[in-house]
């Protein structure tokens, strides 16, 4: 694997890893833009984007985001907003500055609901005959509301941080441990964060989606596959998992790329054809 590097995007430092050439060297085929979960980072994907890459033979962007991994720390507490502000603001700015225009999203958890809102917005959206910067999305155990399976487990997670190892494994991950960890589990935990929803802007979201999570993932229930499914403007596919947690790019891998391999071929394959 590629060594991480540090980019300024708006004078913020920012970690990031790029697998492959550069964008724009294989024409006009996509980047596969890797956006981490709440707990996340560049290192907590381990070799996946590389196998996935490699496999699609497309080039990579796996990024942390600010108070994660080892880019610049931010203030606390976030705001409830932080997911909005992320898609808003620091991912087109970090899409521009790579020179990314044509890219397939995957996202693990707040970076699937994160690749959600930038996919509907007017910079990420896919148009009409193949415009627009987003070209297909791979969400892993997305998340479009909150549920009190959420809560709970969020809530165990913070018995674990404060009493047992998650402090200790976390810091393997992030420069800023407690900035990680309290910035995520503090906003969903607030009592104003059981209003947080994306289900209006689903309509917007017409790239072609792949949704991949677990029947028993302990962090939100299958209800959330079936609200994007409902809304969302575009074609739907799923997969779910069995004997898998969180993370199906950790615990079952084989089937998580299977499965993303097959969306980015679909979606390559029709932008060919048009």
């Amino acid at each position: 694997m590629t060594g991480s590097e540090r980019l300024s995007i708006d004078g913020v430092g920012i970690e990031l890893r790029r697998i492959g050439a550069a964008a724009g060297a294989h024409g006009p085929a996509p980047t596969l833009v890797f956006l981490h979960d709440g707990l996340g980072s560049v290192s907590t994907w381990r070799d996946f984007p590389d196998l996935l890459a490699a496999a699609a033979g497309l080039p990579g962007l796996i990024y942390s985001r600010p108070g994660y991994g080892r880019s610049d720390p931010v203030t606390l507490p976030r705001p409830l907003s932080y997911m909005h502000d992320e898609a808003r603001g620091l991912l087109p700015a970090l899409l521009e500055a790579e020179g990314i225009d044509d890219a397939i999203l995957i996202g693990h958890s707040d970076g699937a609901s994160i690749a959600l809102i930038y996919a509907a917005t007017e910079h990420g959206a896919a148009m009409e005959h193949g415009q627009g910067r987003v070209r297909g999305l791979g969400l892993l155990a997305p998340h479009v509301f909150c549920e009190p399976r959420s809560v709970a487990a969020i809530e165990e997670a913070r018995e674990t941080f404060l009493h047992g190892d998650l402090r200790r494994r976390l810091a393997k991950h992030h420069d800023h441990v407690e900035v990680a960890f309290s910035g995520w589990n503090g906003a969903w935990l607030d009592p104003g964060f059981a209003a947080w929803n994306l289900e209006e802007l689903l309509p917007q979201v017409r790239a072609p989606m792949l949704l991949i999570q677990s029947e028993d993932d302990p962090f939100g229930t299958l209800r959330q596959l079936e609200a994007i499914a409902a809304g969302a403007g575009g074609r739907v596919d799923r997969l779910i998992l069995r004997d898998c947690g969180h993370s199906p790019q950790r615990d079952r891998p084989r089937l998580t790329l299977a499965a993303l391999l097959g969306l980015i071929t679909a979606v390559t394959d029709e932008a060919t054809s048009e």
